[in-house]
């Protein structure tokens, strides 16, 4: 068997305020060449298949053509939810895409029932809040996501060996293996508290293959342990992370998983410098058709520094001022610091600290005079 191993697809995501769904249902329509080109049988995806709890009929749509097409080229699809999914609304018509060869396992009342094609029986764990599925273990303390995730896995192993053959699992969880939080990136929505809700890797222990999903780099904990990522960049912190899909072979067992990649819409570039080296200099002309993270180490923030990027990088999606010269911090304090100042001074020395040292404008200067002539014209009266 020939499985294809995708997650955390994320429909309705943006990127830093743009829209990414047309770019997504792209790359995901590119799966079904995959699909072909690979002749494989089943395509898991582990989790987080949208972004919200509250998908628009738009995010519906993409996630039809994408499973639509995925079975079209042939393959069985089986999908699970994650943490940011709503199991109720993934799951809704389940039964009937059932029929059609989709599988979306979204009860976890139902992980004993693994969906067997060509004598691989694959387990599909739902995400598994331990607060919300307590009730189905009475007599059991189950506080953290290994402890529920453990004991299903038990019974997993159990409902395996009755049934024979080869099983592959789909978990969407946070593996104790992949580092703890250093592989996550700013996108991956916390699902530990205090680290508690960390997976041993030994949970996974008996399975033939692990698909699992919530970490959006690639990333082999064991052999038939993977994480295959997000198929689209989501941060700028994925920057360095490849975007791309597990195929994995099974004969009598595992056999062996190779990465195959995905199309990129727009690379992502983080470009550090002054605003006229950002502005002029060659070396940066690659970047020009990318999504760009500007750092400016401008001793003064520029102005309009946005719109000025732009012009020559026009998916600029986000701008830091970092200056290369930071003043000494003062031990004076602020009483002592404005004691002899006038008010426009201090209004000035605010807004330049605030503006990180960019003074008053003549015209804001202006301004500044008038509301303090105001304020002492209010005194008087009164």
């Amino acid at each position: 068997m020939r499985i294809l191993h995708t997650s955390d697809w994320h429909i309705g995501r943006t990127f830093h305020g743009h829209a990414t769904v047309e770019a997504l249902h792209d790359v995901l329509q590119s799966l079904a060449q995959v699909v072909r080109d690979e002749r494989v049988d089943v395509v898991i995806v582990a989790g987080d298949i949208f972004d919200s709890a509250m998908p628009s009929g738009e995010h519906f749509r993409v996630l039809t053509a994408a499973l639509t097409a995925l079975r079209e080229a042939g393959a069985v699809v089986v999908a699970t939810s994650g943490n940011h999914d709503s199991a109720a609304r993934l799951g809704f018509q389940a039964s009937f895409a059932r029929l059609a060869g989709i599988h979306v396992l979204t009860d976890p009342e139902r992980v004993l029932e693994p969906v067997t094609v060509d004598g691989v029986h694959i387990y599909g764990i739902p995400y598994l809040e331990p607060s919300l599925v307590r009730h189905l273990f009475p007599g059991e303390t189950l506080r953290r996501h290994n402890d529920v995730l453990a004991r299903v896995m038990q019974r997993i192993r159990d409902d395996a060996a009755s049934r024979g053959g080869r099983y592959v699992v789909v978990s969407h969880s946070f593996v104790g293996a992949v580092g703890a939080p250093d592989e996550a990136s700013d996108v991956e929505r916390d699902i530990t508290a205090g680290g508690l809700d960390i997976v041993s890797l030994d949970v996974f222990d008996g399975p033939d293959y692990v698909a699992l999903g919530h970490i959006h780099g690639r990333a082999v904990l064991a052999e038939r342990i993977r994480y295959s990522g997000a198929p689209l960049h989501y941060s700028f912190s994925e920057a360095g992370k490849p975007r791309g899909v597990w195929i994995v072979d099974l004969d009598d067992g595992f056999r062996g998983a190779r990465w195959v990649d995905l199309p990129i819409p727009r690379r992502l570039s983080v470009l550090t410098g002054t605003i006229d080296e950002l502005l002029t200099l060659d070396r940066f002309a690659t970047a020009e058709e990318d999504w760009v993270s500007a750092i400016l180490t401008d001793d003064v923030r520029p102005l309009d520094a946005m719109a000025r990027l732009r012009a020559r990088f026009p998916w600029c999606a986000t701008l830091e001022h970092r200056p290369a010269t930071v003043a000494p911090a003062s031990t004076e304090s602020y009483a002592a610091r404005i004691a002899q100042k006038s008010d426009l001074d201090i209004v000035d020395g605010f807004l330049g600290h605030v503006r990180n040292g960019q003074a008053l404008t003549d015209a804001e200067r202006d301004l500044v005079l008038d509301a303090l002539g105001e304020l002492d014209a209010d005194g008087v009266a009164s």
